[in-house]
């Protein structure tokens, strides 16, 4: 229990999110593209538009990461992680105009460094909508 509160603690302290429209939120819509991760959550950004981002703190190396994203509106992303300064994942995700895409990559214990993480988020539009979460599941 004490590692989730540590991790809670920090990240909340930490997360910060930035887009094209000066960091602030876009209106959220009624449909959730992701669910609350939990208390196996790092983050979640329950919706964002465009161009974006997530800087964090609160990963532990010995866990395994896993980064979730979800988007529709038609278009793509290309979603980076780094951590530590060291890009460790990239990939693309579909989002089409009806369905919701999803795309997500799960990376071994160790290969995000204890401490602060980041992930970019380039949108093919600024129409696309998506969202994401980050897990350290036990």
């Amino acid at each position: 229990m004490a590692r989730i509160r540590t991790v809670l603690t920090s990240a909340a302290a930490a997360l910060l999110v930035w887009g094209a429209a000066g960091g602030a939120f876009a209106a959220t819509s009624d449909d959730v593209l992701l669910p609350h991760p939990g208390p196996e959550g790092l983050v979640w950004v329950q919706e964002q538009w465009g161009d974006s981002g997530v800087v964090s703190a609160g990963a532990w190396d010995s866990l395994p990461t896993v980064l979730t994203v979800a988007c529709d509106g038609g278009g793509s992303l290309n979603v980076t992680m780094e951590s530590q300064q060291t890009q460790v994942a990239a990939f693309a995700v579909d989002c089409p105009v009806d369905t919701p895409g999803r795309g997500s990559v799960t990376l071994p214990a160790g290969v995000v460094r204890a401490g602060s993480f980041s992930i970019g988020v380039d949108a093919s539009s600024q129409t696309v909508r998506w969202a994401l979460t980050v897990t350290q599941p036990e």
